[in-house]
């Protein structure tokens, strides 16, 4: 008798993968477009309305920021035992609450507790529990082409969000604004985490052979990858990569406002990251689906650079800087699959959520401390310019760090 064929559950063909995909994905797009890329536009508002200054509104991302690494750990750890559907629904619940009660602040304090507890959410709402997600559901060596998928569907995030932002805070102003954010994260992203997450569903870890030692999971795993010189080249990578990516999410809107852009046209020119992200990662899907992840990373990485010198001193031209911005939303596109698949493919396929989680504690302290550090730089400089060549070297670091990792990678 010929055997049943098992289900390829690395396929996202199969349809549990596509509803899990595609339910991530939109809810990635919800998330990160409520969550992360609404806090330039609500903080210049903010300031416009209560007079606060600069640093003072950019400290409150940092204090989140800083605990959302704090939590990244956890997370993950949690994530690779099963509790994705818990963590990710919930997380999203709160986040909708919190930016409820976000609405109604008038007092710095009040506000930074509650932005502390908004940014101490990243770390259960956006791609890297995601990814831990569909790693547990398919493996961590089979699930490139359902990350992938992901994040095409999470780069129209600032396409969308960005743009219906601002038309909200027009109409209606912050804090009604914030009102909408927050619904959304209730309505949508915590009702298809919790009802497409199924942990009975997610392959079963593989078996040992007699003799054989178990795979390494969550403390012993993480203290194991400390002792391999390719995580902290990666650490180092990502770190620099985590600098220049928080920079420019959060100053990209103010600063090309100071190059001296009207409204529309910045918001039409961030507007492009969003397609190029999604323009890069179809490249990689279409022509290079089995490249290893050390070559992409170490061609694209090169780009990050050019485009932000490019923002420096490229005239104020909507269609140039458009190209700019599409060029970094590629390379930017391209480094989120980089990023979440250089632990499985370059360091250890095991414990995913946890190595990850080791990984991006201090690489969100970085991106904690990027924007405030950007906005104390342009008050004492009074403009973009010494911001940007600091993130240059940003650049640099995240070049030279993945240019180390890969180079060690290839030797084992």
């Amino acid at each position: 008798m010929t055997r049943a064929a098992t289900p390829d559950l690395s396929d996202p063909d199969t349809a549990g993968q596509r509803g899990l995909i595609t339910a991530i994905g939109i809810a990635m797009i919800c998330s990160y477009g409520t969550l992360f890329y609404s806090f330039p536009l609500i903080a210049e508002a903010m300031r416009a309305d209560l007079g606060w200054s600069k640093p003072q509104l950019y400290g409150a991302a940092t204090v989140g920021l800083m605990l959302a690494g704090l939590a990244a750990y956890p997370v993950g750890s949690a994530i690779d035992r099963g509790h994705g559907r818990w963590v990710m629904s919930l997380a999203s619940v709160a986040a909708g609450l919190l930016l409820f009660a976000w609405s109604r602040v008038s007092d710095p304090l009040t506000y930074y507790v509650i932005f502390a507890a908004i940014g101490s959410l990243h770390a259960a709402t956006l791609y890297e529990p995601a990814f831990a997600v569909i790693a547990r559901r398919t493996g961590p060596d089979r699930a490139r082409r359902g990350i992938t998928a992901v994040t095409l569907w999470g780069g129209f995030a600032s396409t969308v969000f960005v743009p219906l932002i601002q038309l909200l805070i027009e109409w209606y102003g912050w804090r009604d604004t914030l009102m909408v954010l927050g619904s959304i994260n209730i309505l949508v992203c915590a009702s298809l985490y919790f009802f497409l997450i199924d942990p009975r569903k997610d392959r079963p870890a593989d078996s040992v052979e007699t003799g054989q030692e178990p795979p390494l999971a969550g403390r012993k795993a993480v203290g194991w990858a400390l002792t391999r010189p390719i995580f902290w080249a990666l650490l180092v990578a990502f770190m620099g990569y985590a600098a220049l990516f928080s920079t420019l999410t959060f100053h990209l809107y103010p600063l090309l406002l100071e190059k001296g852009l009207d409204a529309t046209s910045v918001v039409t020119i961030v507007a492009v990251i969003g397609p190029a992200q999604v323009a890069g990662r179809i490249l990689i899907w279409v022509f290079a689906p089995n490249a290893s992840i050390r070559s992409v990373g170490s061609v694209s990485f090169v780009v990050f650079p050019l485009v932000i010198l490019g923002f420096a001193y490229a005239p104020t031209n909507l269609f140039v800087l458009a190209l700019i911005a599409a060029g970094y939303g590629a390379a930017n596109g391209i480094s989120t699959i980089v990023r979440s698949l250089a632990v499985p493919e370059m360091l250890s396929r095991n414990a995913y959520g946890a190595i990850n989680g080791a990984i991006l504690a201090p690489v969100q302290f970085v991106q904690a401390l990027a924007p405030l550090a950007a906005a104390a730089i342009w008050a004492a400089t009074s403009g973009y310019e010494m911001v940007l060549l600091a993130v240059v070297g940003a650049a640099m670091v995240l070049l030279i760090g993945f240019w180390t990792a890969s180079a060690l990678s290839s030797r084992n």
